[in-house]
Formats: structure tokens, C-alpha cells, sequence
């Protein structure tokens, strides 16, 4: 079977995800093809979710064109998406002489690339600001636009909007082969995937780890990814969340940096050293590396309370330290938004601008549907919900009533909610990445076989074809304990 659109995505990961939606605004068809069954599980599930703020690329850099932009987009973004968003600012902390002319040289970076109220301070403001900085640093950058988002949250968040606005998304879906029939303003593409063939005039590769792959079928600039790997850890949550806080950086990397996320954890991020592609393991040495790092910055922080340590692959292009966005030069029609390492999350909404600015620059008619919809519903969560909404959703339907992960507060009727929403969770994790089940301080040691079980009747299957993640990664052998 072969669907035909005007505009394919591969890649539905958060760069994608905000195109689609961008793009989705127009009077087009477009479908986002993803190799994986659910939104964002390549270089976006591995992410800290800092919101950086644009002073570290290099000016004129196609990275500091979109950093900046992208950070002051997300107010809007979160606004019309109803993901959580908390813009706390940042600090990176200096220690002597040469981190203080390493900030100064930031900050000068910053100014050429449109951040905002940029300041150099020293330790009193810094523990006025942040009081568990650490008592040695001499000096700070200070940068109010910095913050933090949940990156699964905003990848989900405008996909499901896109969704909404008449976008098509094929899951478990890796591209195998591209045909390119005809040349120039006439080139047509054909996407063979093991669930269907997909055509469509315009393409866009934004698949991250796998660019180079795309970019090559279908016959575009030959470039190699290098998976330049980062260790993540994950702390329970603290009764106040701390303020972002960097080291002065290296050239590879914006080294270990200490954060709050939007949900009340602690995150330590992230550790940078090339490996074997799709390597995903964590490493002794890396995570010892983060804790060092971390109490370096704040050291009262109790690195005893790990709850999880993840690792993922940015997707670098080998030979450059920049993005690459805009339209291929060797096939025409053909959209590249590759090579999106850190600082892809924060950039991500003005990715999506600047590719409907390409395809506008390059004769693409966009002519905005009369019935496009901007809005995304967040769905309710019962966690952070006031009371008297928690006794209308419980009055609603008891199954708002009854807990099933009881560190993160998650009730079945929320559970429930992450599968039917569209497109909707299809795995745990899946339920996991929408509304946290599982990803509290005993990490589905709970709730886990009952999420299977919910998953097993909304899906029509049994308990023993539902998923932890993508294909094969199954859960139970025998009969589930307990399930009617």
C-alpha cells in the first residue's frame, strides 16, 4: 500500500515533532515517519531538558542563530502547547582568573547572539540567587532567560497538535529505501517502510542519529554521524528545586551541569565521550565524573539519592560542531535538519521557523488553512491538580480515584488517558514519558504489572504482547498476577 502527502518528516524525535507542527498550520498534507513505536525515543529521550540560552554557540553559527530564538519562543510554545515550562535563569559558575575571562568571552558570545541582560556577578549575588552554589565560586555569568522543560512532554505536545491539524503519524516505520523519480521542482520521493510505502513531494530529514542514513538514500550530501554519548543521573526530588548551574565549558561540551526539572527531581547532565554507535550503556566512570562534577557545584547535594542513570547519542555530523538546516544541494526538494546535538532542545521551535523560512525561500507555497488550530489541551494532572479539581475528575469517573503509582500520584483514568490520546502510548514507557507512572523513586517497582494490565485492555491484547518500549522488548511470559 502506498499513501501519498505533500510533505514526509522522517523523524519523530522533538526536532520533527516541532516542524510538524509549524508546518502543520498550512494547507498541506504532510506524515511523520518514525522508525521507533512512539514519539521520542532517540537523541530527545536522553536529554536534560535545559532550555539553554544562547550564549555558548559561536556567533554566526547556524546554531547561534536558532539557540537564542528558540529560548525565547518557549514561553509561547508552552503557552499554546500546555507543556510545563519554568524559565528560573542560570549561572555558570567561575572559580578563578581564567574561568572569569572565560565568562566574559560568554557573555560577549551572548550579546552577538541576541541574549538578553547577560551579567557578570560575584559571590553575593550568586548566594543570593542560588544559595547551595557552592561557597568557592568567585564569579558568575548570570542569564535570566534560562529554564527547563520536560523534552518528552514537548516533543508529545506538538505532535499531538499537529495530529490534530490533519497530520499523519506512522509509527514502527524505518525507512528502508528512497526513490527518487524526476529532477529539480519535479522530483518526487517514495519512502519504502516495512508498513506501507509513503510518496510525497517534499522531504524532511530531521532523524537525528540516523540522518546520515536518510541523507544518503536518497541520494543527498554524504556526511557520518559521530555518536558523541552523554551519561545522565537522576535524582529523587528535593523539597526546592535547584537553579540551573554550569561549569565554565569545554570545547566539546557544556561540561556537568546541575538542574531542577519542571517535575521536582534533580538532574545531573551530562557527560560527553565518542563511542560506538548506539551505544547506550551507562559507564562507572561517567557517572562517578557527574557526581564529582555535581558536588563541585553544589556540595551539600546528596548523590546518594540517585533514582535512575540513563545514557543516550547526540547526533553529531562528523567535522563540524554545527547544525545543518536548509535545503539539500545535490536533490532538490529534499530538507535537511541534521546534525541537532545540544542545544537541539532549546532550539527545536526556531528549527521548525527557520525550515518553513527554507521552504518558503526555495518557492514552497504555504498558504495558511483557514481552520488552523494552535491550541493544544493539556491533559489533567491529577498529581499537581488543585482539590476541587481532583473531586470533579473523581466525581467524573471514580478511576481518577484509583492510585496506581503511588510516588508520582498517577491515577488509572490518567493512565487511561495517555493510551487514548492521539497519537497515544502503546508501550509502559510510553505511559511513562505521558504522565509519569513509573517514574518516581521506585521506578515501576509498583505499578508497573498493573500498567501492563491497563495497557493489555485498552489495547485488546494479552498481558504478554504488551511492551516496554519497542518491538520484542516484552514483559511477561506466564499469567499476570492478579489481572481479571
Amino acid at each position: 500500500m502506498t499513501e501519498t502527502f505533500d510533505i514526509a518528516i522522517v523523524g519523530a524525535g522533538i526536532t520533527g515533532c516541532a516542524i510538524a507542527r509549524q508546518l502543520a498550520r498550512f494547507d498541506l498534507s504532510i506524515c511523520v515517519v518514525e522508525a521507533a513505536n512512539d514519539i521520542a525515543l532517540g537523541a530527545s529521550k536522553a536529554n536534560g531538558g535545559l532550555v539553554h540560552a544562547g550564549y555558548d554557540p559561536a556567533p554566526g553559527t547556524v546554531k547561534a542563530q536558532v539557540n537564542a530564538r528558540g529560548c525565547e519562543l518557549y514561553g509561547t510554545w508552552a503557552q499554546e502547547l500546555g507543556f510545563l515550562f519554568c524559565r528560573t535563569g542560570s549561572m555558570v559558575l567561575g572559580f578563578n582568573d581564567e574561568d572569569r575571562a572565560h565568562l566574559e568571552k560568554l557573555r560577549q558570545n551572548g550579546l552577538a547572539n541576541g541574549v538578553p541582560q547577560l551579567a557578570i556577578i560575584g559571590p553575593e549575588r550568586i548566594h543570593e540567587l542560588e544559595p547551595r552554589a557552592s561557597a568557592q565560586a568567585a564569579c558568575a555569568l548570570w542569564c535570566p532567560s534560562t529554564g527547563y522543560v520536560d523534552p518528552f512532554e514537548v516533543a508529545i505536545a506538538a505532535l499531538e497538535n499537529a495530529v490534530d491539524n490533519g497530520v499523519r503519524f506512522m509509527r514502527s516505520a524505518p525507512v528502508e529505501a528512497i526513490e527518487v523519480a524526476g529532477s529539480g521542482d519535479d522530483a518526487r520521493f517514495t519512502l519504502a517502510t516495512p508498513v506501507g510505502d509513503v510518496r510525497c513531494r517534499y522531504l524532511i530529514n530531521a532523524a537525528g542519529n540516523g540522518a546520515a542514513d536518510i541523507s544518503h538514500m536518497a541520494g543527498a550530501e554524504e556526511f557520518q554521524m559521530v555518536w558523541r554519548q552523554g551519561n545522565i543521573v537522576v535524582l529523587d526530588k528535593e523539597p526546592r528545586t535547584l537553579m540551573p548551574l554550569y561549569p565554565v565549558p569545554t570545547p566539546v561540551s557544556k561540561g556537568v551541569i546541575v538542574t531542577g526539572t519542571v517535575h521536582g527531581n534533580t538532574v545531573i547532565t551530562a557527560t560527553a565521550a565518542v563511542r560506538e554507535p548506539g551505544d547506550t550503556q551507562t559507564y562507572a566512570s561517567d557517572v562517578n565524573a557527574l557526581l564529582t562534577g555535581a558536588r563541585k557545584l553544589v556540595p551539600d547535594l546528596d548523590t546518594r539519592h540517585v533514582v535512575r542513570a540513563f545514557a543516550g547519542g547526540r547526533p553529531v555530523i562528523q567535522g563540524t560542531n554545527d547544525f545543518f538546516i536548509g535545503q539539500s544541494a545535490v536533490v532538490p526538494g529534499l530538507f535537511q535538519a541534521a546534525g541537532i546535538q545540544s542545544p537541539g532542545v532549546a532550539s527545536a521551535p526556531a528549527i521548525a521557523e527557520r525550515m518553513e523560512l527554507v521552504m518558503r525561500e526555495t518557492g514552497v507555497e504555504l498558504h495558511e488553512r483557514a481552520d488552523w488550530n494552535p491550541i493544544r489541551r493539556a491533559p489533567d494532572d491529577f498529581d499537581r491538580a488543585p482539590l476541587t479539581r481532583k473531586e470533579e475528575l473523581i466525581e467524573s469517573d471514580p478511576a481518577w480515584g484509583q492510585i496506581v503509582c503511588r510516588c508520582e500520584t498517577v491515577p488509572e483514568a490518567e493512565i487511561v488517558a495517555a493510551i487514548r490520546r492521539q497519537p497515544g502510548a502503546v508501550s509502559v514507557e510510553g505511559v511513562k514519558r505521558r504522565c509519569r507512572a513509573g517514574m518516581g523513586r521506585c521506578q515501576s517497582g509498583f505499578c508497573q504489572s498493573r500498567v501492563v494490565a491497563i495497557l493489555a485492555r485498552e489495547l485488546g491484547c494479552d498481558p504478554s504482547e504488551v511492551l516496554l518500549e519497542d518491538a520484542g522488548s516484552w514483559l511477561v511470559e506466564g499469567p499476570l498476577k492478579g489481572v481479571r
